[in-house]
């Protein structure tokens, strides 16, 4: 059983001395100067935060900037963090805005998706899947890549986190700040729309 202690409860100096600290436990001790609790944060979350600017832009370097971007970002606003939603899904709504305002419909080449269209369910792959089917799957990837740059953000965004992250309709609304219809919406006309891209 881990004992939660703390030193101060407002103001610099108050550290979190824990194991293992909840994400609400290291905001609190980032609002009040603990540093090191941030370091913390980044060190939690940077790769899913990474992972998810790279299926914007498709590179190592600049998913790398994104993220540090990201992270930058995150710590000048922490204090508008309210807890409403979890805080890896407030740096997911950061890292979407961030990597929407790098990539554009003209850059065709800006996300690496490699999208089951023939699956039962995004982002799941048959374990009977044939060499043939995946060879026909990698001829189709840069077709795939130039479709999904080319949709509207709202949709790309969405695809991406419903297909990669194979996140909840809840949680993808929380992220772009809209509602649950909506996302299923986007998602909807996101298929659909990289269906006849694709055709």
């Amino acid at each position: 059983m881990t004992t939660r202690v703390w030193w101060g409860t407002a103001g610099p100096g108050c550290k979190v001395t824990v194991a293992n600290p909840t994400d609400a436990e290291l905001v609190a001790a980032s609002l009040a100067g603990d540093r090191a609790a941030f370091d913390t944060i980044v060190t939690r979350h940077s790769r899913h935060v990474y992972q998810l600017c790279y299926r914007f832009v498709g590179n190592h370097e600049d998913a790398s900037d994104l993220t540090q971007d990201v992270f930058i970002r995150a710590f000048r606003a922490l204090k508008t963090f309210k807890g409403q939603a979890s805080l890896g899904t407030w740096l997911y709504r950061i890292a979407v805005n961030v990597s929407l305002n790098r990539v554009s419909a003209n850059t065709p080449a800006a996300v690496p998706f490699d999208l089951r269209l023939h699956g039962t369910h995004p982002g799941v792959t048959s374990q009977e899947e044939s060499a043939s089917e995946a060879l026909l799957r990698g001829e189709r990837a840069l077709r795939v890549r130039a479709a999904v740059a080319k949709l509207p953000k709202k949709q790309r965004a969405t695809l991406i986190l419903r297909v990669y992250h194979e996140l909840p309709h809840e949680e993808i609304a929380g992220i772009l700040g809209s509602s649950v219809g909506a996302v299923k919406a986007n998602f909807f006309h996101a298929l659909n729309n990289l269906k006849k891209l694709l055709s």
